[in-house]
């Protein structure tokens, strides 16, 4: 067959739509420029446009009281952070905390010494890697304690670090949450942290403790419904499984977990939240999920602010 380039139909660049308009164009700054004017002169495209929805879902949610949940793998606290959840958690924006098993270690000792992290490679050539002696003695004593008095493993920590008077408890997550009665949940795969290489770890205290936990958020997560949300940072793996299986369970006892907003920021992109933080939950219902890569200690400062300038 001759194509008979002659018969090509064309249309006008006038008429034909375009996602792209210069309007929406990122604006030039100046020096001194506030935050706002900063935020307001962002390329209205993309990445932006999910990070400002992301910001009016959740101040929206402050203002319907409807949870906003932060799940947060222990980088987060480990690059500094800790100071802008606190202050979100005083200010009412956050509702909620879920950590995993590392979280609870560097909230410790951070609160108890002021440092945190150590050398992984370094310490691994001798065995010495996570063998803290006070980090182990605190965390799963308490987890013991907090366990016979059938406390889940968040709250055993909060109450163990509030009778203790950790010289920098104003940093830490757990105490923060314990004084001020917010929720937050700790989900620990055994195995997984230093703390488990220890004598003084009991399974079973610690598995039980958890379930409690995983008990707690899945109340809290029924209530998600009609404007809450659920913030995932930097968990691959664990938050991302646990927040599946809670979503679940709230439907499966006839809760009605409908029209919410779930986001992930990581560094990178991973398969598993983006499937059962970001796709899975919303499917059919309503609900939006976004994905939104950069780096921690970019990000979370970035979002702390754009939320204070809108509550």
């Amino acid at each position: 067959m001759t194509i008979n380039f002659n018969k090509v139909k064309t249309h006008s660049l006038k008429n034909r739509k375009s996602k792209v308009n210069f309007k929406d164009f990122a604006a030039l700054g100046s020096r001194g420029v506030g935050f706002k004017k900063f935020y307001d002169s962002l390329p209205d495209f993309l990445a932006v446009n999910s990070f400002k929805n992301v910001v009016d879902a959740i101040v929206s949610a402050r203002k319907k009281k409807k949870p906003v949940v932060f799940m947060m793998g222990a980088h987060v606290i480990k690059c500094g952070l800790s100071p802008l959840i606190i202050d979100l958690l005083k200010k009412k924006v956050i509702t909620c905390i879920s950590l995993n098993g590392a979280g609870i270690i560097h909230d410790f000792e951070l609160a108890f010494c002021g440092n945190t992290s150590e050398d992984v490679s370094v310490a691994l050539e001798n065995g010495v890697f996570g063998m803290s002696r006070e980090t182990a003695d605190f965390l799963n004593h308490a987890v013991v304690d907090g366990n016979n008095k059938a406390l889940g493993l968040g709250e055993a920590v909060g109450y163990g670090m509030i009778n203790e008077k950790l010289k920098f408890n104003r940093y830490s997550l757990l105490y923060n949450c314990f004084k001020m009665n917010i929720p937050l949940t700790v989900h620990v795969a055994l195995g997984t942290d230093i703390i488990h290489q220890h004598p003084s770890a009991d399974g079973a205290a610690i598995g039980a403790a958890s379930l409690r936990d995983f008990k707690k958020l899945t109340k809290v997560i029924s209530n998600l419904g009609e404007g809450g949300v659920v913030v995932n940072i930097g968990s691959a793996v664990i938050l991302p499984e646990v927040f599946l299986k809670a979503l679940n369970l709230a439907r499966n006892v006839g809760c009605s977990v409908k029209n919410f907003t779930t986001v992930n920021f990581d560094m990178m992109y991973h398969y598993r939240p983006h499937q059962n933080v970001v796709v899975r939950p919303s499917c059919g219902i309503r609900s939006k999920g976004y994905y939104i890569i950069g780096h921690h200690e970019i990000m979370v400062p970035l979002l702390y602010q754009a939320i204070l300038e809108k509550i």
